[in-house]
């Protein structure tokens, strides 16, 4: 069964995704306060993108396009200094008021089940945001993240409805479930991450640190299978082909031509 497994794999990595074809270029977005960022990429999930600078002070300046799940919807973006995982996250959750307004709020995710607003372990400031009448929430945030940072476990999402001024649970669709990725703040490079947790990077680079000191400069080890990296490409493949058929990872535990291998 290994090789029909892996003609299947290779055929549907084919196969184009209306996703991708319905998907906007950020560069190519024009913000109506006239702000610029000198970096943007498009997220992978909900038509969303992040617009960023890197600053010499230390400070990362965002703005997080994305479309609500409804008009009386929300949409979040954070950090998670941690973990690649909901739980943990520094959030800025965006939202329309009961009075019309925008609201930018900030949250430490700490529930699967709810929310509750409160600080976050960044400093933040120029909170705000604005409903587009393309559809699209903007948030705009600057976080304090220390310097010589390099890459960001960022998190990101989306939900429908808002009840008494906070957030409501969000689906849990594959596209909820993906909307994690590693954001590098220098050089060129992003990586899309899958749910299963990527090996540490091993080349050295510096990670925003743990709540309470966000720039440790601490670096990050090796990791510990020589076949972490290609097990982590399996892994991502899995998740952006199979997960939209209703393949759960209960089911990706496979022999892959005599590799055993528990993506889980």
């Amino acid at each position: 069964m290994a090789i029909p497994l892996l003609f299947l794999l290779l055929s549907v990595s084919l196969v184009p995704t209306s996703h991708a074809a319905t998907k906007s270029t950020c560069s190519s977005y024009k913000f109506t306060n006239n702000k610029t960022y000198t970096k943007c990429t498009d997220l992978d999930q909900f038509r969303a993108s992040l617009h960023w600078t890197y600053n010499a002070d230390g400070t990362l300046s965002i703005a997080y396009i994305a479309p609500p799940a409804s008009p009386t919807g929300w949409v979040a973006w954070g950090i998670n200094p941690t973990a690649e995982s909901m739980i943990g996250t520094q959030a800025l959750i965006a939202f329309r008021e009961s009075n019309g307004s925008m609201a930018v709020k900030t949250y430490n995710i700490s529930s699967y089940t709810s929310v509750q607003e409160s600080p976050i372990s960044y400093e933040t400031s120029d909170l705000s945001s604005v409903f587009g009448s393309d559809g699209n929430i903007v948030l705009f945030a600057t976080l304090k993240i220390g310097k010589s940072v390099e890459i960001l476990n960022q998190v990101y999402q989306v939900g429908s409805s808002v009840t008494n001024g906070a957030p409501d649970k969000h689906a849990l669709k594959p596209a909820n479930l993906a909307s994690k990725a590693e954001l590098a703040l220098t050089g060129t490079k992003f990586t899309s991450m899958g749910p299963a947790p990527a090996p540490a990077p091993s080349d050295g680079r510096s990670v925003a640190g743990a709540p309470g000191s966000p720039s440790t400069g601490e670096t990050s080890s090796p990791g510990s299978s020589p076949n972490a990296a290609w097990r982590s490409g399996v892994s991502d493949m899995w998740t952006k082909l199979f997960i939209p058929w209703g393949l759960g990872y209960e089911q990706s535990n496979f022999d892959l031509m005599g590799w055993n291998l528990d993506i889980v």
